[in-house]
């Protein structure tokens, strides 16, 4: 049903559950623009850097895509859950490099509004590398129905065309560990294995402005001291970001040292793909990109 609108306002549609928000896609014909917390469409028009539409739809009022829940060894996340509950749900602080992204995003008034959904669908928000790291699975709504596709490969989907921005984003999947066999504790032996959690982000001013490098590493360490399990991800600005799998391999099954933080280094400056603008070459991002995620496996190191 139509919400308000008339004039050069665009109208603002609010669709009750999936099936009337099928039909108004179908409807509209490509006139409209998807919206929620609405934080980013909001700066983007304001900045000129996109029109504004002549149909809003706005997905506040699907039923069950604002829940947090564990099914099936999952955790799944509702694509309108706002970034402020993810942050304080203690299902989602199994995941606390999500949680950490979640904390450096803006400030808490915006966090109040704007959704984790919102974040990911930008294609360039901060919670992306934590995501990638988790294996995070994105269930959306098609044109051919339900599809559960990998954070992964939907991100490469924006580079060659095939993501369509019609599809819905209905729900975040993160597959759940078994937290009894891991030691998240690094500062105490344990006889079972450790995993290894950091989350950074570097941009031009503490709040308030695009990161210009955000890096996630996930990790677990065996009994034998050597790499079971090794997850990187790099991004940050209007950059695609994008696991590492040639660091990955450089560290796994090897045994778990400080001296591994120069040769990883320099390999994320050889594997990390980004750009430069008018505020940080390019090779200053893989460098720091490099940096960050060496001192991160030094403070797990020590």
């Amino acid at each position: 049903m139509p919400a308000y609108g008339s004039g050069a306002m665009p109208t603002v549609w609010q669709p009750q559950d999936l099936h009337e928000l099928s039909e108004l896609r179908n409807r509209l014909q490509g006139r409209y623009c998807f919206t929620a917390g609405g934080t980013l469409l909001r700066t983007q028009w304001e900045g000129g850097l996109v029109a504004s539409p002549e149909h809003l739809i706005c997905l506040s009022e699907l039923p069950g895509v604002s829940d947090i829940y564990a099914e099936e060894q999952q955790l799944v996340i509702g694509a309108l859950t706002r970034l402020n509950s993810c942050e304080a749900d203690t299902l989602v602080a199994q995941f606390p490099l999500l949680q950490e992204a979640i904390r450096v995003i803006a400030a808490p008034s915006i966090r109040n509004v704007a959704t984790l959904g919102g974040n990911i669908v930008s294609g360039v928000g901060d919670t992306i590398t934590a995501l990638l790291v988790y294996d995070a699975q994105l269930c959306w709504m098609t044109d051919r129905g339900m599809e559960i596709r990998s954070l992964a490969s939907w991100l490469s989907g924006g580079q060659d065309g095939r993501r369509n921005p019609e599809d819905v984003l209905v729900s975040i999947h993160l597959p759940m560990q078994d937290k009894d066999s891991l030691e998240v504790d690094m500062g105490h032996h344990s006889p079972h294995m450790k995993e290894i959690s950091y989350y950074r982000k570097l941009g031009r001013r503490e709040t308030f402005s695009a990161s210009l490098v955000t890096v996630s590493i996930h990790g677990e360490i065996g009994v034998d001291g050597r790499w079971k399990r090794m997850a990187i991800a790099a991004g940050g600005g209007s950059g695609m970001a994008m696991r590492l799998p040639l660091c990955e391999q450089l560290l796994l099954d090897e045994v778990a040292s400080v001296g591994q933080a120069a040769v990883l280094a320099s390999m994320v400056m050889n594997e990390f793909v980004t750009y430069g603008d008018a505020f940080a070459s390019e090779r200053y991002r893989k460098q720091t990109a490099g940096n960050l995620l060496a001192a991160g496996l030094w403070e797990a190191m020590n």
